[in-house]
């Protein structure tokens, strides 16, 4: 082959590694088109939403219902809001739940919908009253070592008698012996 062909090949395979890594990005930053047509508004308020980002996507029954618009902080409550925009064709029930899962044990977080069994639904504008925070790794991580410290520390302390009963008992043998009594 001459030196232009190669040339012109290396291109092509350059251009595909470009074009590969740009769908990349967009699917891992959540930019890909969505088939989410009209949309209604709801909120729900989180203490915690963890690594939830806005463009992040609403399941319900492992479907994609919808998108996170945006993540506010509300300085009166202390809590995020989250609004969230839902497809039209999906009617939740005003008692539905929002959880923050995580995919995966280190994945992207999404807002789960749990629908509830109230006759009334959603409308644009409502707010979802019950939610649950997302679990932060960091936290249960934490929380699992100050467990096993302090189960650690309650061994010790259990131990702590038995072991100075044994020695007053060693010590009363060593004594007796000492003595010229003889243990049974």
């Amino acid at each position: 082959m001459d030196r232009t062909t190669i040339d012109l090949w290396v291109g092509i395979f350059v251009a595909l590694g470009v074009a590969a890594l740009l769908g990349l990005a967009m699917k891992v930053g959540n930019l890909t088109s969505s088939k989410i047509g009209e949309t209604y508004s709801v909120t729900a308020a989180f203490e915690n939403v963890g690594s939830l980002k806005p463009h992040a996507p609403v399941k319900s029954a492992g479907v994609v219902v919808g998108r996170v618009d945006n993540i506010t902080f509300d300085a009166s409550t202390y809590e995020a809001i989250v609004n969230i925009k839902i497809d039209k064709r999906y009617a939740f029930p005003k008692d539905t739940f929002a959880n923050i899962y995580t995919a995966g044990l280190l994945g992207e977080q999404y807002v789960g919908l749990e629908a509830g069994g109230d006759v009334d639904t959603l409308k644009n504008g409502d707010k979802i009253t019950q939610t649950q925070d997302a679990v932060v790794l960091e936290k249960m991580i934490g929380q699992f070592l100050f467990s096993k410290a302090s189960e650690a520390k309650a061994d010790i302390k259990d131990t702590e008698p038995k072991a100075k009963a044994a020695s007053a008992s060693k010590s009363a043998n060593v004594k007796s012996t000492e003595l010229g009594d003889a243990p049974f």
